[in-house]
């Protein structure tokens, strides 16, 4: 056994030893311990912003915002909704089951096996541990290697009794999530790359282990005439470049109407020259820098191909011996450039007109991702239209990126942008289980769908399925009718050699 596997073992046996105790603890304690931990990161956010930025390359700004701000609105969020969300759920029952009652209860999985990426490093991590604790899960974290950050969240749960015993973290690299994985756990939640994410689907199947992908996009922005394009151009950018862009609801794939294409194009360089790129900064950097050396690389390979095929490239270019790199704006873009076939994950903003509104849905639906995508327009009932036509999971109407800001809307993608969703009630609900119940009496009453079958019974079932389903009043006639004669054969013993 290799020290991933012997390590994958322990981390799992705390795990379910610690799973035991949440089963018996309620949903009102642990919530408690979520509004402490939330307690604490709103006081800490200097220091775990120190943290983000060491680990990530990212800008001060990007950090405190798109990391902590996301986390603390939340774990707010999920103390707020949980209860009900969680909550035993009478449904109802159908007529031919009078005087029963039905439910759905909502119980823990188990052990939830968390393994997160280097972009955003504290916000997908927290944003998935708290959910799974609140349903009453035990989860083991594995981060990135890239950006482990490293005894900030263990120093964060210290103290909190039933969450610093339900969480287990293991660093380490593809064998360690491969390892962890052979613990069999109740379900993979997975944020990363599409090819990791077939690994993981590949080993997680013989297992019948269930999995969330959530595995990046290629998202589209549609601009139509009618916008402001002061706005518009200042949400492109942002959406294009937060985060350095390494970001899976970057905008990617800009689309602009025919008529405004220009005056767009020539907005956006202007704003791209103001940007400010540092990695150190202190609150005044616009752009940090990338985080891997490997992302880096693509970053300029991806403009590199694309400049070598003809098209037009503004800005770009490595600082240096750094990791930052000068955003860049790309237009006259041909379909067979990889800026436009592949998803880049950086500073980089592909722009492109079209002609009319189908048009727009073609070149947005053209890549097999589906994460999210922004419709700009005045004319809401035109940008709701082209909304839902585009074949994504998330949409934001005249403004971008915005949907995951908003805690209560379920976060995730379809195509190759992966499926199962995080966030919103049917993230939460994604960490439990439900169980169907149906309640009924203690009497002496037997069934009428019970044996014995009679020939009798044969012929007012027929009777109750058309009182039930018929049409006009007089099918509840037939309906009581056949129901209470079948109430009544119900109680009779089969006689000797009847229906023989």
């Amino acid at each position: 056994m290799t020290d991933a596997q012997t390590h994958a073992q322990t981390l799992f046996s705390r795990a379910r030893a610690a799973q035991s105790q949440l089963a018996v603890s309620t949903l009102s304690e642990r919530l408690a311990e979520l509004g402490q931990l939330q307690q604490r990161i709103h006081q800490q956010r200097d220091q775990i912003a120190d943290r983000i930025v060491a680990d990530t390359g990212k800008s001060r700004t990007d950090a405190l915002v798109s990391e902590l701000l996301g986390v603390l609105d939340y774990l707010q969020w999920l103390q707020g909704a949980a209860p009900a969300a969680l909550a035993d759920e009478k449904v109802s029952t159908p007529l031919a089951l009078m005087g029963k009652s039905s439910r759905i209860w909502y119980e823990a999985l188990g052990v939830v096996l968390v393994i997160t990426p280097w972009n955003y490093p504290f916000h997908i991590a927290m944003t998935a541990i708290a959910p799974a604790f609140a349903a009453g899960n035990a989860v083991v974290l594995k981060p990135s290697e890239h950006t482990p950050l490293t005894g900030l969240i263990e120093s964060l749960v210290d103290g909190l009794p039933l969450l610093s015993a339900a969480l287990q973290i293991a660093q380490g690299a593809g064998e360690m999530a491969e390892a962890l994985i052979a613990q069999r756990p109740d379900r993979v939640s997975f944020t990363g790359s599409a090819r990791t994410g077939r690994r993981i689907l590949a080993q997680c199947a013989p297992l019948l282990v269930p999995v969330d992908l959530e595995l990046g996009g290629k998202d589209a922005m549609l601009v139509f005439e009618d916008v402001d394009l002061e706005r518009t151009s200042a949400g492109a950018l942002w959406g294009a470049l937060t985060n350095g862009g390494q970001s899976c609801t970057a905008v990617e794939r800009l689309y602009v109407h025919q008529s405004r294409y220009p005056e767009m194009v020539s907005r956006l360089r202007d704003r791209l020259d103001a940007l400010v790129v540092c990695s150190g900064d202190t609150g005044n950097a616009d752009i940090g820098a990338m985080t891997t050396d490997f992302q880096l690389e693509i970053v300029q390979r991806h403009l590199a191909d694309a400049a070598a095929k003809g098209a037009t490239i503004h800005g770009g270019g490595r600082i240096g011996d750094t990791r930052m790199l000068r955003p860049a704006l790309v237009t006259d873009v041909r379909d067979d450039m990889l800026v436009v076939q592949e998803e880049t994950f950086g500073p980089i903003l592909v722009v492109q007109p079209f002609q009319d509104e189908q048009d727009s849905i073609r070149l947005a639906n053209s890549t097999p991702f589906g994460l999210s995508a922004s419709v700009w327009s005045k004319d809401l009932a035109r940008a709701e239209r082209v909304a839902r036509a585009l074949r994504v999971g998330a949409v934001s109407i005249n403004n971008v990126m915005l949907t995951e800001g908003n805690p209560a809307l379920p976060f995730g993608g379809v195509g190759e942008s992966g499926y199962g969703r995080a966030k919103g009630v049917e993230g939460l609900r994604g960490m439990v289980r439900s169980k169907a119940v149906l309640i009924d009496k203690q009497s002496s009453k037997i069934e009428a769908n019970w044996f014995p079958y009679t020939q009798e019974k044969f012929a007012l079932f027929g009777g109750l399925i058309d009182g039930l389903f018929g049409r006009g009043l007089g099918r509840w006639v037939t309906f009581a009718k056949a129901g209470l004669k079948l109430e009544k054969q119900a109680q009779l013993p089969r006689s000797n050699g009847s229906d023989q």
